[in-house]
C-alpha cells in the first residue's frame, strides 16, 4: 500500500490509524518492525508527516496469534460468508486488554470460526467497531479483510445508523436533545473520559421514550463513535446512565449501566442489501423497568 501524505505536523501512527482501516495499536508495531516506509526510509511511530510524504506499508506483516480461542457462547443473530452481528450481553470485554487476555468476545468468535479479519491486529480480529464491557446489544463483526475496510468506510461516513436505549436518573425536561461536546481523556482518572476544550468533537442525539417517577428512558443516536461518548455526555448534562458504576456516584450492582444497542442498520457491503437488526432489552433492564411501573 502506498499513501501521498496530504496533511502536516501528525504522528505518522495517527495519521495511519486515521486514512487507514489498521488500529494505531498495529501500526506501531508494523513501524517498529520495519513494515512502514516514509520516503524509502524506517521512521518512528512519532515521527510527524509532511505534506507530499510517500508512506509504504507492506500489507503481509502478521504478529504471532497468542490469543486463546475460549468456548465462550455467542448470540449470533445474522451470519453470512462475509460478516455477523453478534447482540453482546452485558458484562462481556470485546477485546484483550490489560488484566483480561482470555474471557472477551473475541477469544469467543476465535473458538467459533478462524475466518475472522485481522487488519485491526491479532488482539482485534472481526472487530470494527467496540461496546463498552457493561454496554449490551448488536454490534458488528467482520469475516474478511474487504468487509473489514469497507464497514470502516462507511462508519467513517456515517452510513450506518445504531440506536442505544437508556435510562437516565432523574426527569429529563423537554423531549428531545442535541449535546455537542467534545470529550478526551481525563487528566484526574486515565480510566474515565470527561468533556474537555482540547477533546474531540463528540455528537449525541436523545430522544425521550418514556418518563418516570425519578427516572426517564431515552433513545440515544450518535454522529461520532468516542470512548464512553453516550455515558459522558449524559454524566456531563446532570442526567447519568442508571447504575454506571463510573460516571455516577451511586452504588451499583454488577449489571452495569442500563445502556443497550438496540437498533441496527446499514448496506451489506457486498450484497448491498438493506440490513435492519433490533434486540430486545436484556432482563435486568427490562425487569427493573416493569417494577417502576
Amino acid at each position: 500500500m502506498k499513501l501521498v501524505v496530504n496533511n502536516s505536523d501528525i504522528r505518522i501512527d495517527k495519521y495511519l490509524s486515521e486514512n487507514t482501516s489498521y488500529s494505531r495499536e498495529f501500526i506501531v508495531k508494523m513501524i517498529k518492525d520495519g513494515y512502514v516506509l516514509v520516503n524509502q526510509k524506517s521512521p518512528k511511530p512519532s515521527y510527524k508527516v509532511k505534506i507530499d510524504d510517500i508512506i509504504e506499508i507492506d500489507e503481509s506483516y502478521q504478529i504471532e496469534d497468542d490469543i486463546i480461542p475460549s468456548n465462550i457462547p455467542l448470540n449470533i443473530v445474522y451470519e453470512d460468508d462475509y460478516l455477523m452481528v453478534i447482540d453482546k450481553p452485558s458484562g462481556l470485554v470485546v477485546h484483550p486488554g490489560a488484566g483480561n487476555h482470555n474471557n472477551t468476545l473475541v477469544n469467543g468468535l476465535k473458538y467459533y470460526t478462524d475466518e475472522l479479519s485481522d487488519i485491526g491486529g491479532s488482539e482485534r480480529v472481526g472487530i470494527v467497531h467496540r461496546l463498552d464491557k457493561d454496554t449490551s446489544g448488536l454490534m458488528m463483526v467482520a469475516k474478511t479483510n474487504e468487509v473489514h475496510a469497507l464497514l470502516a468506510l462507511d462508519f467513517k461516513n456515517k452510513r450506518i445508523h445504531r440506536e442505544y436505549i437508556a435510562l437516565l436518573i432523574g426527569n429529563f425536561p423537554g423531549e428531545s436533545a442535541f449535546i455537542d461536546a467534545p470529550i478526551g481523556r481525563s487528566k484526574k482518572n486515565f480510566n474515565k473520559m470527561e468533556v474537555t476544550k482540547d477533546g474531540k468533537s463528540a455528537r449525541t442525539h436523545l430522544k425521550v421514550l418514556k418518563r418516570y417517577k425519578d427516572y426517564t428512558l431515552v433513545s440515544l443516536v450518535l454522529e461520532t463513535g468516542r470512548t464512553h461518548q453516550i455515558r459522558v455526555h449524559l454524566a456531563y448534562i446532570g442526567y447519568p446512565i442508571y447504575n454506571d458504576p463510573v460516571y455516577q456516584n451511586k452504588k451499583t450492582t454488577e449489571f452495569g449501566q442500563f445502556l443497550h444497542s438496540h437498533y441496527l442498520e446499514f448496506t451489506h457491503p457486498i450484497t448491498h442489501k438493506k440490513m435492519t437488526f433490533e434486540s430486545h432489552l436484556p432482563k435486568p433492564f427490562q425487569d427493573f423497568l416493569d417494577s417502576l411501573d
